[in-house]
């Protein structure tokens, strides 16, 4: 070859760079390429002014196997994926390149397998610091620093170690020297022994830099750690001098609250004797503080007067005439069963499933899937039935029916505020079974319906009807016979973002009561996946609702607080706030959406002091002890095998009598999935999928040929499909286009009468 002289491989610190042949095909044979080994990472480039802007390529030390040929060739693969035939122009400069390959591979095989355990380490040892203390960057300033040092320690043992490995071969070698005679073979040994010689004193300089690196290193931050830690020191002083101060005004404060409220007792009470032993003990039950979220700094609860506490025994206060006249007792009334149906009692109840097939531990391989599908819409994507849960959508539509009874009691209420506060619980309810849910429903076909026909036990019925495709939306509409009506339409808008899939769930819900005729709307908030590609997938839920009552014009503000790190709140918390039509306050609630939610009463209310950030006051709400108004129901035994279905969604696949041929539960590929068969349920949603295009286009054809003979462009869809059991139509309060039930179902069910349905399994 009639290559200029390769220029010696240079070290820069942990980078090591030089001219190296690297094989690229049988026609080219080797040709150069400039290389450059950095953080355990080997790069290489056709000519260094690529460094800036173009890779070749590039392989990881850490799972890379390193093997010589011979005297100046050497190999690099990972496995099969990436393999780097290279030769070096002498067997002095290869065995540089082999010395400084080894020693990035065990940096970087070091580094992976304790990347595992550094990441818990390291968030112990950086707890967050208050701002403006400095505390956080001189934490990180000399966890850098350790780890540094100990990375330098690391490539001593290893030059250590080829340095025992280099010596030895050169004693052997100079001991064939010695047992030889004066031959031809002669200077072919004492070539071979000045090369090794010269390697070993390569290795030597090596270690020598190392060592004089370590030195440096640990001279110039010895002071700085002293100083450091010294500044710890005082900060922990000056801080717990600082809260012991904070603890004794605190105790002042209280007391001084406590002297002016049993002062405000005793006047009202115009000099009768003071409370007794059990009095003082309910008082300091009542007195409970209800702090308020960091995720929700708008206002903040404290509890109210004692005085209040006595007018509401006595009725003085009047605001016992709003309330529902058996509030007390919600909690535990047992429901009666509608007194129009008595025929009911006589036919016993059917005994619902309570287990299904343990969920298969099939490996599947995300990113590989995934890595096509960033910004593209979910429900456009065909996914494998690995990331599903055999149910579908429209049953998840029918799961917000899981605690149904917080709309019973609601529709008991003789107050529309307390009303609200139901329904209001009613909405968060609807999250708690999605904590651990982190399969993706199956996607309903267009036409495909949901029937949940408990009447007998619970007194609703509820239909579901995929009334469209794309976009995807979702009818859904309820009727009990304990007083109220549900219905929603959700168009589900999903993205892949890379490292989470945020899902937006559009369109309103609709809860409507007999008594009163009191309408609500409101509508969903966003639901986050996190951890997509790498990690525990985990769901939060985040964002606003408000539900309003159409009829009174009250309202609820709830705040979903989205999850954070650096929160000392609760995870999953949502606060609320139940005000009339002039905007007076009259509940606050609080609690988590996967947990439990209570109601407090307002009593009192008054502008706080500012807050620091954003100039706002906050809203302080005197309130009377706080009162359960939902709580998740827990699990049933083996629910992680189960896909931690709840013990409604258990049974919301179980074959019915009656059902009609759209049903869900016929779904074939979403029955084999439950069953455990996987493969056969891949090809089977396939079909369908497959079957759904085809009927698709060909409602398409029709719809060009009626604008054809109709001359008409504009008039007529692209494509003419109609839902079958709901219609299309404007809704009145919202303005929006929705599909609402049109009748016939259940009458079409009664008689077995299922012409009119179409052929979509």
């Amino acid at each position: 070859m009639s290559e200029p002289k390769t220029p010696t491989p240079t070290p820069a610190g942990d980078t090591y760079k030089g001219w190296v042949f690297k094989w690229t095909n049988y026609i080219k044979g080797y040709q150069r390429r400039w290389f450059v080994l950095s953080n355990g990472l080997l790069s290489y480039y056709r000519t260094q002014a690529e460094m800036g802007h173009t890779c070749r390529g590039t392989i990881n030390l850490a799972t890379a196997t390193i093997t010589v040929d011979d005297a100046c060739n050497f190999v690099i693969s990972n496995g099969g994926a990436q393999t780097y035939h290279l030769k070096a122009s002498c067997e002095v400069e290869r065995q540089r390149w082999i010395t400084a390959l080894e020693l990035a591979k065990a940096k970087a095989a070091r580094m992976q397998a304790e990347s595992d355990d550094s990441g818990d380490d390291f968030s112990h040892s950086s707890a967050p610091v208050a701002p403006g203390q400095g505390g956080g960057s001189q934490n990180s300033e000399v966890q850098s620093a350790l780890r540094t040092l100990g990375s330098k320690v690391e490539d001593l043992s290893t030059c250590n170690d080829l340095i025992s490995k280099h010596g030895s071969a050169l004693q052997r070698s100079l001991s064939e020297l010695d047992s030889l005679r004066l031959t031809g073979e002669a200077g072919d040994k004492i070539r071979q022994v000045t090369e090794r010689a010269t390697l070993f004193r390569i290795t030597s300089n090596a270690m020598i830099n190392a060592c004089r690196d370590f030195l440096n290193l640990a001279q110039a931050h010895s002071k700085r750690w002293q100083k450091a830690l010294q500044a710890e020191r005082e900060q922990r002083v000056r801080l717990e001098e600082t809260l012991e101060q904070l603890a004794k005004q605190h105790n002042h404060l209280e007391r001084a609250f406590r002297g002016a409220s049993q002062a405000n007792a005793s006047a009202d009470n115009k000099g009768a004797a003071g409370p007794g032993k059990g009095e003082a003990s309910d008082e300091d039950d009542d007195n409970e503080f209800f702090d308020a979220m960091e995720e929700a700094p708008e206002f903040i609860t404290v509890p109210a007067d004692p005085q209040f506490h006595k007018r509401s025994s006595s009725n003085i206060s009047g605001f016992n005439s709003e309330m529902c006249p058996d509030d007390q007792s919600l909690n535990e009334e047992p429901l009666a069963i509608n007194p129009e149906s008595p025929s009911q009692e006589l036919v016993p109840l059917k005994k619902r499933r309570t287990r299904i097939a343990d969920k298969p531990n099939y490996s599947l391989n995300l990113w590989s899937i995934m890595k096509n599908c960033i910004g593209k819409e979910l429900s456009k994507i065909p996914m494998p039935v690995n990331f599903n849960e055999p149910i579908s959508m429209l049953q998840r539509l029918s799961e917000d029916l899981e605690y149904h009874e917080l709309l019973d009691k609601a529709a008991k209420c003789q107050s529309s505020l307390e009303q609200m506060c139901y329904v209001a619980a009613f909405s968060v309810s609807s999250y708690s079974t999605t904590v651990y849910r982190t399969g993706k429903p199956f996607n309903p076909l267009l036409g495909e319906t949901y029937e949940l026909d408990r009447r007998r036990e619970s007194g609703y019925r509820s239909l579901c009807e995929q009334v469209s495709h794309h976009p995807p939306a979702a009818a859904h509409h309820v009727i009990s016979d304990r007083g109220w009506t549900l219905r929603q339409e959700i168009t589900v808008a999903s993205k892949f973002r890379g490292k989470y899939l945020s899902i937006m769930p559009l369109g309103t819900i609709h809860a409507i009561f007999e008594k009163g005729n009191h309408h609500y709307t409101w509508k969903k908030v966003t639901t986050t996946v996190h951890n997509i590609i790498v990690g525990k997938l985990w769901i939060d839920q985040s964002g606003e609702i408000d539900v309003v009552n159409h009829t009174t014009g009250d309202r609820c503000h709830l705040k979903f607080a989205p999850y954070s790190y650096f929160s000392r709140d609760v995870a999953r918390k949502v606060t609320g706030v139940v005000m009339d039509k002039d905007g007076k306050a009259h509940y606050v609630l609080s609690g988590t959406w996967d947990e439990k939610m209570e109601f407090s009463r307002v009593m009192q209310s008054s502008r706080g002091g500012e807050n620091g950030t954003e100039g706002k006051q906050k809203t302080v709400y005197q309130t009377l002890k706080a009162r359960e108004v939902w709580r998740r129901n827990p699990l049933p035994d083996g629910a992680e095998t189960m896909y931690y279905f709840t013990a409604l969604a258990l049974t919301l696949n179980e074959p019915e009598e009656g059902m009609a041929p759209t049903d869900s539960r016929r779904r074939p590929d979403q029955r084999l999935m439950e069953e455990g068969r996987w493969e056969e349920a891949n090809a089977e949603k396939q079909r369908l999928e497959e079957k759904q295009r085809s009927v698709r286009r060909e409602r398409e054809r029709e719809a060009a040929s009626q604008r054809t003979s109709s001359q008409s462009d504009e008039s007529s869809p692209h494509d003419n499909y109609q839902a079958l059991w709901f219609e299309s139509c404007e809704d009145r309060i919202t303005g929006e286009q929705i599909h609402l039930y049109k009748g016939g179902y259940w009458e079409a069910k009664d008689h077995g009468s299922w012409e009119g349905c179409p052929d979509i399994f």
